[in-house]
């Protein structure tokens, strides 16, 4: 089955093809857009049905197969464990699962309640914010719009609280690095700026790119003409960038928190945020690592049996096409669950000291790494990790991407440097530093990393501190 996730969309064999490329669709949603996504074809297809989900016989944890749950037939010596859960089983209070289960509403009710943007976003960077600016932050986030575009301007927001418009700045680069991408922004264009410099850092972009967010008025319209005419690429060069653009980066980023593309406005029905996958340790001795992947239904797909019969007394065939396309979504819900567990054991394992002592120890790694050690498509991975976010034991919720984030552990390095100085460091004595602790950077990307993380220059700071 797994092996079907390796082989390119093209394939002699036709059900096969729809499988896989069904099992690639649906790989790239988060459970919530999972759960939508089966609701509708719930709906609309009458040979789908949904049962009751099975319970394990020794501690009554609902799971996705019958028998024994993962955590009750645990291996001795086990140092992950993997497996899917109805989204409904991380909140029942009656759970016989260890009480330092992070999603237990009666530890943490912030779970259940409805998150504002802000109150998301704050959460996010407040293990990154230092005490004294924890105001500042709170005043940018009530500035910003519907949009997740800040609509006061940070030099107010300075002479508000009487400190340099540095330090203002640095708490909003802070801002815009939560999920989603971008809030915080001065403009669309600088959201989607902002958008393609963080995944420069991982992925390849088509080298177009920043001549059309340059000529950003001219895209707005589709001016390719006017924009290779303004820049050294070509009209198919620009018009690849700006597919691109159109794909991946989004202009305005809270209308992807608010769940639909042309909202202008908070919607009317709460919002819950519920992680896609839930890390955990099994006990306190901190050997066993639980990984919990959230299933978007409590309960069990099948094919109806009503509906068997009727085809099976029809001649016509009138059903077969309703049965095949239930079939086709069963197969592939369950290849998406068998590739994220096999996906997730491994990554885990990787980043083990990661998830337990912080950023500092996040191991280099990379998308196509990942892949060729497990034999998968490297746009599998990709579409495994894309969108979807992690709550890690300590209750910090991450993006799943944060694993992959290659230069996240010298960028600690490096502020912990800044935090702990005697007299503000310049860039080349940071850079002979890092390059003490094992990290042999150029003193140029000391500067981007410093730059990122939104640290003034040691003159600036030198000026803060006099």
């Amino acid at each position: 089955m797994l092996q079907q996730l390796q082989r390119p969309l093209h394939t002699h064999q036709p059900q096969t093809a729809a499988s896989l490329a069904q099992t690639m669709s649906l790989l790239h949603l988060t459970s919530d857009e999972l759960r939508q996504s089966i609701e509708r074809e719930l709906s609309e297809n009458p040979a789908l049905e949904l049962t009751h989900s099975p319970h394990c016989p020794a501690c009554g944890r609902k799971s996705a197969q019958p028998g024994l749950c993962p955590i009750c037939a645990i291996r001795p010596g086990a140092q992950v464990v993997v497996f899917s859960a109805p989204a409904v089983d991380f909140h029942e209070s009656g759970s016989s699962r260890p009480r330092q289960d992070p999603f237990d509403a009666t530890e943490h009710p912030e779970t259940a309640e409805t998150l504002s943007l802000a109150t998301h976003l704050l959460r996010q960077i407040s293990t990154e914010l230092a005490r004294e600016d924890r105001p500042i932050a709170a005043h940018l986030l009530t500035g910003l719009d519907d949009d997740g575009l800040l609509g006061i301007d940070p030099a107010e927001v300075a002479a508000y609280f009487h400190i340099p418009s540095s330090r203002v700045e640095r708490v909003r680069q802070l801002i815009q690095r939560g999920e989603p991408l971008g809030c915080g922004s001065r403009s669309a264009r600088e959201a989607v700026a902002f958008q393609l410099s963080i995944l420069q850092e991982t992925e390849p972009v088509p080298p177009a790119a920043n001549a059309c967010l340059a000529q950003f008025k001219l895209l707005a319209h589709h001016d390719f003409d006017a924009i290779a005419t303004a820049s050294s690429f070509s009209r198919p060069e620009i018009e690849a960038a700006a597919s691109f653009i159109s794909a991946n980066l989004n202009p305005y980023p809270a209308r992807a928190w608010w769940g639909t593309p042309s909202a202008t406005h908070p919607p009317a029905t709460p919002v819950y945020r519920t992680p896609d996958i839930l890390l955990r340790w099994l006990d306190d001795a901190g050997a066993t690592l639980v990984v919990e992947l959230t299933l978007p239904f409590a309960g069990r797909l099948r094919l109806n049996p009503l509906f068997q019969q009727a085809r099976a007394e029809d001649e016509s065939g009138a059903f077969g096409a309703a049965i095949e396309r239930a079939r086709l979504l069963i197969k592939s819900l369950h290849q998406r669950q068998t590739a994220l567990e096999v996906l997730l054991t491994r990554l885990v394992s990787l980043q083990r000291d990661f998830i337990m002592r912080g950023e500092g120890f996040l191991r280099p790694l990379t998308r196509a790494s990942l892949a060729a050690d497990l034999g998968f498509h490297e746009s599998t991975i990709s579409r495994a990790v894309a969108a979807k976010s992690v709550q890690l034991p300590n209750g910090h919720i991450i993006p799943l991407a944060r694993f992959f984030e290659r230069n996240l552990s010298v960028r600690t390095a490096l502020k912990e440097l800044i935090a702990n100085e005697a007299s503000p460091l310049s860039d080349e004595m940071l850079t002979a530093a890092l390059k003490k602790l094992g990290f042999a950077l150029s003193r140029r990307a000391v500067t981007k990393y410093r730059l990122m993380e939104g640290i003034a220059s040691s003159q600036e700071r030198k000026r803060m501190t006099a």
